[in-house]
């Protein structure tokens, strides 16, 4: 059976290209609205703390101004030794995080929030982390500094893209959601999605196997 009812309306609280063009691959209409809110880790927040926080709070204050929506929201933490390792800003903070993590596993933390406001009261919220375990490649100062030149990665936590040029100094990439590294987790969002009523493929209900 084929959905009459038009899908609920779905925003992505983010003004990341890397977001919208993954979001994109699933092909349901969205919006892209940029959350205005302080990404300061809290004192004695843990990585993971910080990420699925500021997760929500990006879905929260997009669905405060947009009722009988759903909202994406999404933040990402990188981690060395426990530590959160932000983004550089520019060269020479960049340059001194990829000398410290060369040779070195670093872990992702992709938190993921889709909020759901479309029923008066209390609305419905699914979040989760996913983590992505990235070794970085032993590679010398001089190659280090080149790839940030070409690239500069600079609102990037971690200062590489994956996505980019930045795979060229990775050796290993560990998840259970390859999205995940880029900044918007599609396999735990469009299990979200689905919980959340959102038809895919046209059809509205896809738990029966058809007769």
């Amino acid at each position: 059976m084929h959905n009459s009812t038009p899908p609920p309306r779905l925003i992505l609280a983010s003004s990341s290209i890397y977001r919208k063009e993954l979001l994109s691959r699933i092909q349901l209409p969205f919006e892209a609205i940029s959350p205005d809110i302080d990404e300061t880790p809290s004192a004695g927040e843990s990585p993971e703390a910080t990420a699925l926080r500021l997760a929500r709070q990006k879905a929260e204050a997009i669905a405060k101004h947009h009722p009988n929506s759903l909202v994406i929201g999404s933040d990402q933490v990188a981690t060395l030794d426990g530590e959160q390792i932000g983004k550089p800003g520019n060269h020479e903070n960049a340059l001194k995080q990829l000398i410290r993590m060369r040779g070195r596993r670093v872990i992702f933390h992709t938190a993921l929030c889709l909020l759901d406001n479309r029923n008066p009261g209390e609305p419905a919220i699914q979040i989760e982390n996913i983590q992505t375990f990235v070794t970085f490649r032993d590679l010398p100062d001089a190659e280090l500094d080149a790839y940030l030149r070409i690239e500069q990665p600079y609102d990037c936590a971690g200062s590489a893209k994956n996505e980019g040029l930045g795979i060229a100094i990775l050796e290993r990439i560990d998840s259970t959601d390859p999205s995940a590294l880029t900044g918007l987790p599609m396999i735990a969002l469009t299990g979200m999605l689905r919980n959340a009523g959102m038809p895919f493929f046209g059809v509205t209900d896809m738990s029966h196997t058809m007769q």
